[in-house]
């Protein structure tokens, strides 16, 4: 067999614990960059703060939809044994 055809038979899956730390590390530069523009342009700790948190819970919000549409969505998904 090459490379190429026993590749075809792996598959690959995450941890639960990877996943949540990729998460929060992500959640954590989100917020960070947000705050980051948020001051730039306000140049106000008290607004650049509550900028940052309003725009955090709404982006987790649209996340969350944005996935259950994906969920529904049967395109590009394999189905069987890999």
């Amino acid at each position: 067999m090459s490379i190429t055809e026993d590749t075809k038979e792996l598959a690959f899956r995450e941890s639960r614990l990877r996943s949540l730390v990729k998460s929060l590390a992500y959640r954590i530069i989100s917020v960070a960059g947000t705050g980051i523009l948020v001051w730039l342009a306000t140049e106000n700790m008290r607004e650049t703060i509550f900028i940052t948190l309003i725009v955090q819970v709404f982006l987790v919000i649209l996340y969350y939809f944005y996935e259950r549409i994906w969920d529904k969505i049967k395109w590009g998904r394999i189905i069987g044994n890999v």
